[in-house]
């Protein structure tokens, strides 16, 4: 059986390396984000992650899906996917999901804002404002401690800095309200002193996970960190660079995208658990999309250099691709979870789409498309 396992994580090494042989050139990348955007539209109300029925439309999975692909509609040539969009938001009124403070209900409330700023209807935007108001003046009170029966009405897992924080930032950029952006960067700065590890410079996914091992490395789970790091790109696209709190957002970025940078798999995926590649060395996508879009994101925007960075961005996208099946399934994506574990080829999630597409959205822009 061991002999078995090594050839198949063998040829998946070696399916890695050739892809990562080809240039990337821009309108493969499109053609490719097409391919899988298509694909997962067509297969929006499939199973996954053993459900037992479709994720709800407003869920953190497809609010997840809707960043990435809003991302791709602004360079598509066409209007389908704002339509597609659009349709969905005005089926549900604009709302959020159902859970007033929780963050994961927010996300959708980023692609609702897009499409705000796409065509200047002010009902795709009230609701999110409305609740948003609310919580602002309404704060939780409750503690960051993961066993805290309420404990998810703030920001005590590391998903939820990708979830809620972008919908703040962006209601401040509209509004100039700098309400928005205190609110946001409070309790973003009381969830990174909780769950930051200093020495490692990656979040915990909780609480309960400090001080674990598995074998006898710490637990820092690949999509819970990818969720922060996309997510701090996301926030900083919303900030004046010159301001305090995009340094602050910027500090960490930097942190993080050294560390990245030195845990990369030689196939260009991050394991599973970050710090233990020896022991999951399944590909898994949807955190190393988030990775590959963050980097290329730093590289864009001037914040990190092109040398240092450019080639693990290069490796990211092709080990990425070479898990996208000719139909436009987007593979080795993790079911739902909160911890490393395993991943298949022709298993797939909706967040992974939108991952694969806000990555594809920055390497289009770093390989020279327009």
């Amino acid at each position: 059986m061991k002999t078995i396992q090594r050839f198949i994580v063998h040829g998946i090494a070696l399916m890695t390396i050739v892809s990562q042989a080809q240039d990337i050139k821009p309108a493969e990348v499109k053609q490719v984000m097409k391919r899988v955007a298509d694909w997962q539209i067509a297969h929006y109300s499939d199973l996954y992650s053993n459900q037992k029925e479709p994720h709800h439309p407003l869920d953190w999975t497809n609010g997840a899906l809707y960043v990435g692909m809003v991302k791709w509609a602004a360079m598509a040539d066409d209007d389908t996917y704002y339509l597609w969009l659009k349709d969905l938001g005005e089926k549900y009124d604009w709302q959020l999901h159902r859970r007033k403070y929780h963050a994961d209900d927010h996300t959708v409330g980023q692609m609702y804002i897009e499409l705000y700023r796409m065509y200047k209807d002010e009902k795709m935007l009230e609701p999110t404002k409305e609740q948003f108001n609310f919580i602002m003046h309404h704060p939780a009170r409750t503690s960051l401690d993961w066993d805290n029966p309420d404990n998810q009405s703030r920001w005590n897992w590391c998903d939820a800095l990708f979830m809620s924080p972008p919908v703040w930032a962006k209601l401040y950029n509209l509004s100039g309200d700098k309400r928005y952006l205190d609110f946001m960067v409070k309790e973003f700065k009381a969830t990174t002193d909780f769950l930051f590890d200093e020495k490692e410079h990656l979040y915990y996914r909780d609480q309960s996970f400090m001080g674990k091992l598995d074998h006898g490395t710490k637990i820092f789970w690949s999509r819970g960190n990818g969720w922060v790091f996309a997510g701090l790109s996301n926030i900083m696209d919303e900030l004046d660079p010159n301001s305090k709190e995009y340094k602050y957002f910027l500090k960490i970025y930097k942190k993080m995208a050294k560390k990245l940078l030195q845990i990369q798999t030689p196939q260009g995926h991050w394991a599973m658990s970050l710090l233990g590649q020896e022991y999951y060395p399944t590909p898994e996508t949807s955190g190393s999309s988030f990775y590959t879009y963050g980097l290329a994101w730093g590289i864009n925007k001037g914040v990190l250099d092109k040398k240092t960075y450019g080639a693990a961005v290069e490796k990211g996208w092709n080990a990425l691709v070479g898990h996208v099946t000719d139909d436009g399934m987007l593979g080795y994506v993790q079911p739902i979870g909160a911890a490393p574990g395993n991943a298949w080829p022709d298993k797939s999630e909706v967040y992974g789409t939108g991952a694969f597409l806000s990555a594809g959205s920055e390497v289009y822009k770093l390989y020279g498309g327009k």
